[in-house]
């Protein structure tokens, strides 16, 4: 790789990758700086690329523009983020009093992207050879986690489905710092 400043951020990519509140949340208050997706295909490619390239993270969101509630651009930008809003929650009723809509992640643009990663390390191995550090990473709620293993396999099916875990597919595991 080139040692030229910018001819690296020529060679970086942005690419965009999915993730749900929960991990949102988890990104954001530090957990969780790795994650795992089913590699595919005969000769399996990274879906986030290689070391130094940037993912731009897709969550669940509404675009407040002509809502009535935009206009508060110093406390609230254009755009408001599922992960901020809990189900049940005083501003979760709110919403649904002016009757907006969240709309999920994979219709999200890149204007309204709020959480940059970097890749730092990407690599294949199976599911099942997660150790209970890299669960941890993962975005275990607790670091005093008993089982943090367990808690990732939970994760996992609840995502994927229950037999996913006993598949044990092949799953590129990707390391990310967040881009501040």
């Amino acid at each position: 790789m080139p040692n030229n400043p910018e001819l690296l951020t020529q060679t970086r990519k942005e690419r965009p990758i999915l993730f749900n509140s929960e991990m949102v949340n988890a990104i954001l208050d530090g957990r969780k700086a790795v994650t795992r997706r089913i590699a595919k295909g005969i000769i399996p490619k990274s879906p986030a690329g290689k070391p130094g390239d940037i993912l731009w993270v897709r969550e669940t969101w509404m675009d407040l523009l002509g809502t009535g509630i935009d206009g508060d651009a110093v406390h609230r930008g254009r755009y408001a983020y599922g992960a901020e809003c809990l189900p049940g929650s005083f501003s979760d009723e709110a919403r649904k009093d002016f009757g907006l809509k969240w709309k999920p992640s994979i219709h999200m643009p890149r204007e309204a992207c709020r959480l940059r990663l970097k890749v730092t390390d990407v690599r294949l191995e199976r599911l099942q050879d997660i150790s209970a550090e890299e669960a941890r990473a993962e975005g275990c709620p607790t670091a005093s986690q008993k089982d943090p293993v367990g808690w990732y396999r939970s994760l996992w099916q609840s995502i994927h489905g229950h037999a996913s875990w006993d598949a044990d597919p092949s799953v590129w595991v990707i390391h990310f710092e967040v881009v501040r």
